[in-house]
């Protein structure tokens, strides 16, 4: 079995998530550890084709074996993902555009799916929730000044959700189960000028380290 990833600076690795339904694994283990066969069930696939991307998530370090047990005669698995890794600027500019394309649909389907369930159970209306879309006029120098901003408050967020679960371990207070989300990237040509919006807290960074949605960009 492969090294547990944080960082992904090979294009190999890139490669294997290159799938969607292996970044829907990701998203759901992400969440809570799961059996192949609930996998299967959640996601509506075979089974035997499950199995298959598990094995291979597994593989390269993804997500790990964090339980076996006895259950009607058969030996059930029980997997949960081991970290979350960050692709590497270097590497995602090595990537063809095919796996870019990919990797980002996945990423969007995945957040366009949370969203849409948060909407419809009111998920959205804590006062702190934030939720901004904004245009900017930037130079070359003020996307990367821009992008590192992004990345550092991810980095800083990450911190924030480490000191809530030694919080949440001791008992010292609630759990509110939360969703982030950043991104930062080119206007596509057909955008109008918007320059509304609130400032945005979220955490799923494309800062110049990038992979799919349940992974750190």
């Amino acid at each position: 079995m492969s090294k547990p990833i944080t960082e992904i600076d090979d294009p190999r690795l890139v490669k294997a998530l290159a799938h969607p339904l292996r970044i829907r694994i990701l998203g759901i283990l992400e969440q809570r550890s799961a059996t192949p066969k609930e996998l299967a069930e959640i996601l509506d696939v075979q089974l035997e084709n499950l199995s298959y991307h598990v094995r291979t998530l597994r593989d390269f370090g993804f997500i790990k074996l964090e339980r076996r047990r006895m259950v009607k005669g058969a030996v059930e698995h029980r997997y949960g993902m081991v970290a979350r890794p960050r692709i590497t600027a270097d590497v995602w500019q090595q990537l063809p555009a095919m796996v870019r394309e990919a990797l980002d649909a996945a990423s969007l389907d995945q957040i366009w799916d949370v969203v849409t369930r948060a909407v419809t159970q009111d998920k959205m209306s804590r006062p702190e929730s934030q939720m901004a879309r904004r245009t900017a006029r930037l130079d070359e120098q003020g996307f990367a000044d821009m992008s590192k901003v992004v990345g550092q408050a991810v980095d800083k967020l990450v911190e924030i959700e480490k000191q809530s679960a030694q919080r949440l371990r001791k008992h010292e207070s609630a759990e509110v189960p939360t969703v982030l989300v950043a991104m930062l990237f080119d206007a596509p040509d057909d955008d109008g000028a918007d320059n509304g919006g609130r400032a945005d807290g979220t955490a799923h960074s494309k800062s110049r380290r990038r992979a799919p949605a349940n992974i750190g960009k």
